[in-house]
């Protein structure tokens, strides 16, 4: 049986619509509380796991500034009591992390060996959750992810398609360049890896859509292909100051991921179009 954690979010929800449920054991905090150890290896005891796919986590940014033991518990703890579960029952741990944990200082698509700089608690956090599945895991895949965003649960795509149906005119930043990811196509990717993954390692990977855009773009594109008569401006950061800084360019390289696992990505207006199929 595979065991997801944070079922009720974007990707839990994405890998129930592709996953047997009779394979698959989905649990959100009111079923596991990945932040006890004692519930956490309880929960194992009970069921005859093959697999774990951790998809539960803090996401709240600006939040999580006022939030930092909060955010540690689900972001630190969760991971490093699943990744010692993982690793008492000797299966494969897939863990999901954030292009929040660089500072986006530079300009050119970042490795998975490029340096870590969180700007803030939630990227800290999630830089923690990560040194904390390869400390306690024997075999694991973190996979970094951004941008995400579906037809469940509360995102920055939903969001604009609503404010563009509020508002004539919508100010959105330009100066925070990025790669979009559409969550079922992350969940697509968990379910390809996950087979492949080699007993014995442990390793980080980079996983969005293709291509590259600013926030501006993203809604831009999201709400002219939704017919939306919002006029959609840019604007810089410093027009929309917010508690937690972001990272001026967090475009992740994925060479690694395609050469290592054979995974075909699309570009992220692709998934956009998806999505507004699915909303519509």
């Amino acid at each position: 049986m595979f065991l997801i954690t944070g079922a009720k979010g974007q990707l839990g929800h994405c890998l129930r619509d592709i996953l047997p449920a009779e394979k698959c054991i989905f649990t959100d905090v009111t079923e596991l509380d990945i932040t006890s150890e004692q519930a956490v290896f309880a929960f194992g005891k009970k069921h005859l796991l093959t697999a774990i796919i951790n998809c539960a986590a803090y996401t709240n940014v600006d939040k999580a500034e006022s939030e930092p033991v909060l955010a540690r518990k689900i972001n630190v703890d969760g991971p490093a009591n699943l990744a010692k579960l993982a690793a008492h029952l000797d299966i494969p741990f897939v863990h999901i992390s954030t292009d929040y944990v660089f500072d986006g200082s530079t300009n050119t698509p970042l490795s998975e060996t490029a340096p870590v700089r969180p700007l803030g608690v939630y990227g800290q956090t999630k830089y923690e959750g990560e040194q904390a599945v390869l400390q306690y895991a024997k075999t694991a895949v973190i996979l970094r992810s951004a941008w995400l965003y579906s037809q469940y649960g509360k995102n920055f795509v939903k969001t604009m398609l609503k404010l563009g149906t509020e508002k004539e005119n919508l100010g959105v930043v330009c100066d925070q360049v990025g790669t979009p990811t559409y969550a079922p196509h992350l969940a697509q990717t968990i379910v390809h890896i996950l087979p492949q993954i080699k007993t014995g390692t442990r390793s980080i990977y980079h996983f969005t859509d293709e291509g590259v855009c600013s926030w501006y773009d993203l809604a831009w594109y999201a709400l002219n292909r939704a017919g939306s008569k919002c006029r959609v401006e840019p604007i810089l950061s410093c027009e929309y100051p917010t508690p937690a800084k972001r990272p001026a360019f967090s475009v992740l390289n994925k060479a690694a991921i395609k050469k290592d696992f054979g995974v075909n990505i699309s570009h992220w207006t692709k998934g956009v179009d998806e999505c507004l199929t699915k909303l519509s």
